[in-house]
């Protein structure tokens, strides 16, 4: 049985982080946007703290910004840290029954991010090209998934590990109720 986090998003972590990010790039609202490839109102909100962010306007933010992921959505942290499951800062995708929590922020010093992914039977939770030469691990922890860039998706199970290039449109599919993962995000 799957059980979806009730959090929603961290709205304030974000707005304050896509600001911070826009402002070190030196670029307008707009000028974000149009690079994101996203509309000028939704980044106003997402700024503003009033959005509802999804996973691939995250990731667009995160690619124009030439940031992880992590970035944009995770505060600061103290050194010992629980993420319990139903506290999770879980963020939905607007294309599939899919949902990301990210767990673990690249430290200092290292580029890797460590999410914790799920999703239901039905539409492909499709990814866009991530900044060149990031890399996907992925651990399958419950039911079956189509994973992998397009045209090589593989299936795991429970167990299975998959890594492939996320410099490539790639997709995510659960072929089982209840799928769960681990990603980790690993930058170059």
């Amino acid at each position: 049985m799957q059980r979806t986090p009730p959090g929603g998003p961290p709205l304030a972590t974000i707005a304050a982080a896509i600001r911070r990010e826009r402002e070190r790039l030196g670029i307008s609202s707009a000028e974000l946007a149009r690079r994101a490839g996203i509309a000028k109102s939704t980044l106003s909100q997402l700024e503003a703290g009033t959005g509802n962010p999804s996973v691939e306007t995250l990731w667009a933010i995160a690619v124009v910004a030439g940031v992880p992921f992590s970035a944009l959505v995770e505060p600061a942290a103290s050194p010992v840290r629980v993420v319990r499951f139903d506290e999770r800062p879980a963020i939905r995708s607007e294309e599939a029954a899919y949902t990301g929590a990210l767990l673990s922020p690249c430290p200092p010093g290292a580029r890797r991010d460590l999410h914790v992914i799920t999703c239901e039977p039905g539409a492909a939770r499709a990814a866009d090209a991530h900044s060149p030469g990031t890399v996907e691990h992925v651990v399958a922890s419950a039911g079956r998934w189509s994973i992998g860039p397009d045209g090589e998706q593989v299936e795991l199970g429970p167990g299975d590990y998959v890594v492939f290039p996320a410099d490539r449109p790639h997709t995510y599919r659960a072929l089982d109720p209840g799928a769960v993962a681990l990603l980790v995000m690993e930058y170059r």
